[in-house]
């Protein structure tokens, strides 16, 4: 037998044997990683699908938390894992776009080389908050008070190279601001400090902060959005002000595989997640949780990663932050 004919039906049985592999997807229960613990708002979503996608399926879906080191030990777990399609990862902005950067030559996996995305899920956009007693109603007020301000002003966050700590460094940026960044360990400890008028401002998770807000323990002053949220349609977008009309900060929830993952386990997976997302039933309860729906093709997952990492990497730059 020639070898170009020889390799070519070597390729083809091994094809085949995908979609044998692919068509009695899944004979066993599926796990998602979640890298957070439990209760948090990525667990929660991988719950929500999780049980409707065991329902598609037939099989069950177990979330398995793996936390630690901003989503690096459960990302590292399951770019090590097998490639069948029975272990998955609901990713984040931080594990895929943002560690890249901070954590350059450190990080236990390849972003970009070794996972196989599958679906956006949804966004969460962050909420401006202050503390009621500082004298500002708008984002416009805020960022003239701050510019006034005769020295810096501090700022909370639950963590360095967080959502909560780009975003106010992009806003540093963008308003010319000089601000001192107050580092936490966890959105709770930060909005805590927040109530307590330690740190007058920070961006915080809506799930996280809005609850606060409602309670007249914090003021809410603007959404992190393009445009304003379907979840918080009270709120204007920061891009609204004059001066911010690129402005946005946006956490996202994925759903990967590992890379070699059979193709049609991926669009089957795809397909029911979509579909899953765009249930009433479904969609309501995300955006009562103060999340927007996403979806879409893995290519639109891929292309999120990819831009957020770009646009992080150089807020990262520009602020010179580090993490040990």
């Amino acid at each position: 037998m020639k070898t170009p004919l020889k390799h070519l039906l070597c390729a083809l049985s091994l094809a085949l044997a995908g979609l044998a592999g692919a068509a009695d997807y899944p004979d066993k229960p599926v796990r998602i990683v979640v890298p957070y613990p439990p209760g948090g708002a990525s667990d929660t979503v991988s719950r929500l699908i999780g049980l409707q996608l065991s329902q598609r399926l037939g099989q069950p879906v177990v979330v398995e938390n793996k936390p630690g080191a901003t989503e690096q030990i459960g990302a590292g777990f399951v770019a090590k894992s097998r490639a069948d399609g029975y272990t998955l990862l609901l990713a984040s902005t931080a594990g895929l776009s943002v560690n890249p950067t901070l954590y350059k030559g450190r990080l236990a996996y390849d972003a970009q080389k070794d996972f196989a995305p599958i679906a956006q899920l949804v966004t969460l956009p962050s909420i401006v908050m202050v503390h009621p007693a500082l004298p500002v109603r708008s984002f416009d007020e805020l960022t003239a008070y701050l510019r006034a301000s005769p020295t810096a002003v501090s700022y909370a966050s639950s963590g360095a190279g967080n959502p909560s700590h780009l975003g106010m460094e992009l806003y540093k940026r963008v308003a010319a601001l000089e601000l001192t960044h107050v580092p936490y360990k966890g959105g709770a400890p930060a909005l805590q400090d927040l109530m307590s008028g330690h740190v007058p401002v920070m961006m915080a998770i809506g799930p996280e902060s809005m609850p606060m807000a409602k309670a007249g323990k914090l003021r809410a002053i603007a959404v992190t959005t393009a445009r304003r949220s379907a979840a918080y349609p009270g709120l204007p977008a920061v891009a609204e002000t004059a001066g911010f009309a690129s402005f946005e900060l946006l956490h996202w929830f994925g759903l990967l595989a590992p890379t070699g993952t059979p193709p049609a386990v991926v669009a089957l997976l795809n397909q029911h997640v979509n579909e899953i997302l765009q249930e009433p039933a479904m969609k309501a309860k995300l955006t009562e949780l103060g999340m927007e729906i996403e979806g879409g093709t893995p290519q639109k997952l891929a292309d999120t990663v990819r831009r957020d990492r770009l646009k992080w990497e150089k807020v990262i730059a520009d602020a010179n932050i580090r993490v040990d």
